[in-house]
This record gives C-alpha cells, structure tokens and sequence, in this order.
C-alpha cells in the first residue's frame, strides 16, 4: 500500500480540489469485478466489491464504506445541501452520500468518483498486500448470493 504520487490531471481535481468527473464517464460506474477500491492517493481500502451496486446516478454506487475509511462533511456547494465523503487517512474527496440506497443494504447510497479510486482485482489481493479483505469479500458474495 503505497502513496500514488503520480496522480492524473482529473485525479488531482477530484481528491484534491474536490471537482466531480462527468457522470457515466468514469472507469468503474459500470464494473462489476469482485476487488477492492482503494484511495488512488494513498491506497486506504475504501469499498468493497461487494457493497457496490447498480444506479442510475452515473457514478460507483456502494452501500457502505470499509471499516471506518471515510470522513463525512456537511456540503452547501453548487446550491445544495448534501453530505461530502472525504478518506479518512489521505482526506481526498470522494464523493457524497445519499439516502436513497437499497433498504436491504442499509438505505445509503455512496456516490463516489472512479477517478478517486483505484481497483485491486480479488486475484491480485495478495500481491498488492490486500489479502485481510479476502474474506470479507468470500463472505459477503456467499450472502448475497
């Protein structure tokens, strides 16, 4: 796990200055691997594949964060009232979330950037140093299945 210090231009916009990438542009709003979503800044796990689901809103929906990997900031921008979602360790903006999430997974809705994450594909879990969240992601596809 280490620190991505080569962030692209729309990486370092969103974690950074907290701008939003184009909805149904990004490179995981429409995956569906079984991973791990890191901080493209420093690689804190932020979600599991596992909590992610489908939504229309145009960016990776999750139902929860991994363990306590994320902060949450009252936002007015844009002449709005929603809740920021901020990593914990690196404080890069991930998103927002919502409360219009599926009932049966607890009722939010993480509305995150892909260019604020990184995917670490479940076979390279162990070789990117990982390998803690394997079970997690084994006992929730059993649950969900």
């Amino acid at each position: 796990m280490t620190k991505n210090k080569n962030l692209s231009d729309l990486e370092y916009q969103v974690t950074q200055l907290g701008a939003t990438e184009p909805p149904f542009t990004g490179q995981y709003w429409d995956f569906d691997q079984p991973g791990l979503y890191v901080d493209v800044v420093d690689g804190t796990p932020l979600f599991l594949s596992t909590d992610k689901f489908a939504s229309s809103c145009g960016w990776p929906a999750f139902s929860k964060p991994v363990n306590r990997s994320v902060n949450y900031y009252h936002d007015l921008s844009h002449g709005m009232n929603r809740v920021e979602v901020r990593s914990a360790r690196a404080d890069s903006h991930l998103g927002h979330v919502f409360n219009d999430g599926p009932a049966d997974q607890g009722g939010l809705r993480y509305c995150i950037n892909s260019a604020a994450m990184r995917f670490i594909p479940y076979e390279d879990l162990d070789k990117e140093g990982y390998e803690a969240y394997r079970q997690q992601i084994d006992e929730q596809s059993k649950e969900y299945k």
